[in-house]
């Protein structure tokens, strides 16, 4: 297991799995600010292609204000990405960003146990995909 992220790996389309994600964070507290299909932007930009894969940008709100009010450095670290990407055959991979190891770089903010709790949640909700 990464240290980096939580990976999981499911079945579907990506979109489905997207759509699925979206719903499946809500009781951990995170929605969906932003939504970046990458392997688009790399066709468009470098003519390259990649097998496709979504980065969506995913945000506690509670989370986010608690950091925001003890260090405006915190912004800087926000979104948490969660990365959706097509592997064939029916198999989609979902890997976030551990909002633990992320924080690191602010003690203050990741010594918070609300940090901790939350990434457990989105983990546990996550593995339910």
């Amino acid at each position: 297991m990464s240290k980096m992220a939580i990976k999981v790996e499911v079945e579907g389309t990506l979109d489905e799995v997207c759509n699925r994600i979206v719903e499946v964070i809500k009781p951990a507290g995170f929605g969906i600010l932003t939504r970046i299909d990458f392997d688009k932007k790399i066709k468009e930009k470098l003519d390259e292609t990649i097998n496709p894969c979504v980065i969506l940008g995913a945000c506690n709100p509670k989370l986010a204000y608690d950091a925001y009010t003890q260090t405006t450095d915190a912004a800087l670290l926000m979104p948490c990405n969660i990365v959706v990407t097509d592997i064939g055959q029916g198999k989609i991979k979902v890997e976030a960003i551990r909002p633990t190891l992320m924080l690191q770089m602010l003690p203050d903010v990741a010594s918070d146990p609300n940090v901790l709790k939350a990434e457990l949640q989105l983990e546990s909700v996550l593995q339910r995909l």
